[in-house]
């Protein structure tokens, strides 16, 4: 979704990131422990194979405004990704808001972990009541039109993926607890495993070939291994260049001790 999908109104200065709450106290659905441990195994592991890192922003628990003809609307996803825009360079200009008609973009997939107080509306179980601003389900579909919709309850280990088709969300078949998104060279599914010291069953990315991307931690003992894996190699190479030197000072010792000049060789 491309800014100029968002018309401005004419001779209206809109409000920016730091003129809009980035947190509100009291607001249902807050993140707890899992949330905070899942979103950050998503960052970790999203790497898409057509896009440059510095062009996929992620964030979680992030005031999503989306209407610039209502700025004070937004939404809180529980986590989603961009693809083209920059992420922040500088820790000063680090967002405190993802807003709509600056950012220019609109998230490529948008994910909501269940939890018990926010499943009805995450599900688009809920109805837009009078002069209230729309639905989670309803910005995400109909106002920002974003083109993957995910939900992962933990307590049923259930997986859900909607896809834009049209103007409505329609939910896909998953014979087994993972897709395969073309455009972003990515897929997503469900992975037993250990987080952060925590067992469970996580939402993470894969690539092309079925291999669970890399965390940071497992990146940095990837890395560690192959820099030990190269250590060796190089110490077998000056192994055998030292054994090869010997050996040939033998040859040469014998040679001479037989009357030869092993120089003239």
């Amino acid at each position: 979704m491309e800014l100029q999908d968002f018309p401005l109104p004419p001779h209206e200065t809109l409000p920016t990131m730091y003129d809009l709450p980035s947190e509100l106290p009291g607001e249902p659905g807050l993140p707890d422990e899992f949330h905070r441990l899942q979103a950050d195994l998503l960052s970790q592991t999203c790497r898409p194979a057509n896009w440059p890192l510095d062009q996929v922003f992620t964030a979680c628990d992030l005031n999503l405004y989306y209407d610039p003809h209502h700025p004070r609307w937004y939404k809180r996803p529980d986590w989603f990704v961009t693809l083209g825009v920059s992420r922040a360079a500088r820790q000063e200009i680090l967002r405190w808001s993802y807003v709509i008609w600056q950012e220019g973009r609109s998230p490529s997939i948008v994910m909501e972990l269940l939890s018990p107080g926010t499943e009805a509306e995450d599900l688009g179980q809920t109805l837009r009541e009078i002069n209230q601003p729309p639905t989670k389900w309803e910005v995400y579909e109909q106002f920002l039109r974003i083109p993957y919709y995910v939900v992962y309850d933990r307590y049923h280990n259930q997986l859900r993926v909607f896809r834009l088709e049209g103007f409505r969300y329609r939910e896909l078949e998953l014979p087994q607890p993972r897709h395969w998104l073309e455009d972003m060279g990515l897929g997503l599914g469900l992975w037993q495993g250990r987080f952060q010291g925590t067992e469970g069953l996580w939402l993470r990315w894969y690539d092309q070939d079925n291999h669970w991307l890399p965390t940071d931690a497992e990146q940095t003992e990837q890395e560690r291994q192959r820099a030990e894996q190269e250590h060796q190699r190089a110490e077998q190479e000056h192994q055998r260049a030292e054994q090869e030197r010997q050996r040939a000072e033998r040859l040469a010792e014998q040679l001479r001790q037989l009357g030869g000049d092993p120089d003239r060789l």
